[in-house]
């Protein structure tokens, strides 16, 4: 970002894992100030603000009426990412939430909507559309080198185990959390084909099953097919009860090429001989317990959301083009859950 006499004053809310990501993001870009911390939970949103020199609450509303927010990132369950979105935007501060957007379609418009009558800025977090290896093949797309992508395939084999979801009160519900592997681990790979393909959809099928896990009633497995109107088809297989998280990997077969690619590599073969790789550059920053999972994205995406919100850029992931993703992940779990007899 350039040079700016303000810096913006932020605040995150929920201080759970994810939120390492978010607030050391913060804490690496010059022009943006975390003022306040938030969490139900007063343990957490104390040791946040120990350790990062801010105010603690337990009610975000109350910080957001103290704190003369400029923005607040949302680091909640998904159920609420929307109800606390709102809530802000009406106050004038703009929103960076987690995925996904919430647990139903209409919440989430809603939302985007509020955003856009009040003018007030509303990001939503895909942090693997900044990965090296997905804007080569977005690229190559885009420029017409590959020509017409003609299928797409992605394979996401997790492990989440009983004890990941007895140790949470929200994840591995239906009303908390909206599902299961799909919502939780596979809607990034599903981004990813989603955002490449960039056409709207013809038709889903899917099927779901819980396979593997006695504590949690979700979806552990689910496979489906989705067709495009620009004739593109794409196949998706995910689950969680694999030994450990294996990288996931995405193909895809177009008129001038093939593409192989995951979160860290991608190489794209043309049929005229030649070869396009990308590998992830070293990390800029270090999140001190995060996830290998998650990424190592999040710097990049939360410096362009304050470069959006200074006026320098538009902004990359809006609620509006989020909705996009956040249609097809419902419109699989509207079909999906019929094979459960849900």
């Amino acid at each position: 970002m350039e040079n700016s006499l303000k810096k913006f004053r932020v605040a995150v809310i929920g201080c759970g894992r994810v939120s390492v990501m978010h607030l050391v993001s913060i804490d690496a870009i010059e022009e943006v100030e975390l003022v306040a911390c938030c969490d139900i939970k007063k343990d957490r949103a104390d040791a946040v603000a120990n350790k990062y020199g801010c105010k603690s609450y337990v009610s975000y509303e109350e910080m957001i009426e103290k704190e003369n927010l400029d923005a607040v990132h949302l680091c909640l369950p998904h159920y609420i990412h929307c109800k606390v979105a709102v809530y802000a935007m009406q106050k004038g501060v703009a929103v960076l939430t987690e995925k996904p957007m919430d647990i139903d379609y209409e919440t989430a418009e809603n939302a985007v909507l509020v955003g856009e009558k009040l003018g007030v800025q509303f990001g939503v977090i895909s942090q693997c559309r900044y990965n090296n290896s997905a804007k080569l093949v977005k690229n190559a797309v885009e420029s017409g080198k590959l020509g017409k992508i003609i299928s797409a395939r992605s394979i996401l084999t997790w492990n989440r185990s009983d004890d990941y979801y007895s140790g949470s009160d929200w994840k591995g519900t239906w009303d908390k959390e909206g599902g299961g592997v799909v919502i939780d681990q596979a809607i990034h790979s599903i981004d990813l084909v989603h955002w490449i393909v960039n056409s709207k959809v013809e038709s889903v099928s899917c099927s779901m099953a819980n396979r593997g896990h006695q504590a949690v009633k979700v979806e552990d497995t689910a496979e489906g097919f989705i067709k495009y109107e620009n004739g593109a088809k794409y196949a998706f297989y995910c689950m969680n009860n694999y030994g450990k998280d294996e990288p996931i990997e995405i193909r895809m077969l177009c008129e001038n090429g093939s593409v192989v690619f995951g979160y860290d590599d991608a190489y794209i073969y043309y049929n005229d001989g030649t070869v396009e790789e990308a590998h992830q550059n070293e990390n800029t920053v270090e999140y001190e317990g995060g996830k290998d999972y998650w990424g190592f994205q999040h710097e990049r995406q939360i410096r362009q959301f304050y470069k959006a919100l200074a006026g320098l850029e538009p902004l990359d992931i809006s609620g509006r083009e989020a909705l996009n993703t956040h249609r097809l992940i419902m419109d699989i779990y509207d079909i999906g859950k019929r094979s459960m007899n849900l």
